[in-house]
């Protein structure tokens, strides 16, 4: 997924997200702390493309931009990421998967992530890239988006 505006270097400093409370917004069924909670919070790197995938989807959702900029690889990360609180994403679903296992480099997801925002309903479909680096998976980019 993309932000829409940046902030960084020289901007006010964002405050840390609120603890998320409740089942994880992947949707794993698992509780977030447990779930998402555990790479958010540094203790755990996602094992595998679809894992950071998911990850990175409840860090849009819980607003957790640091994150975000942590899982970007550096070669297509920006140097600045502001979120939009106003957007609420409602769900997502895993399209489908390639590669992207803890013994590949590299992998992509296709995924369907539900939104709403100013009153409208929207779904972002997306296939995203990812690389993995000394053992750890990146967001490399989107090789296919679209709105709906």
């Amino acid at each position: 997924m993309t932000p829409q505006a940046a902030a960084g270097p020289g901007a006010p400093a964002q405050p840390d997200p609120a603890p998320f409370q409740g089942n994880c917004p992947c949707l794993s069924g698992e509780q977030y702390g447990e779930c998402c909670g555990r790479f958010h919070r540094g203790e755990a790197d996602a094992p595998t493309a679809e894992q950071l995938m998911r990850s990175r989807y409840s860090a849009f959702v819980v607003l957790d931009a640091g994150y975000l900029l942590r899982t970007w690889h550096p070669d297509t990360r920006p140097a600045v990421l502001e979120l939009d609180a106003d957007m609420q994403l409602r769900r997502l679903d895993i399209v489908s998967t390639g590669r992207g296992g803890p013994l590949d480099t590299e992998g992509t997801v296709e995924f369907k992530a539900y939104f709403r925002q100013d009153g409208e309903r929207g779904v972002h479909h997306e296939t995203s890239r990812f690389l993995r680096v000394n053992r750890r998976w990146y967001y490399f980019n989107a090789v296919a988006v679209e709105f709906g």
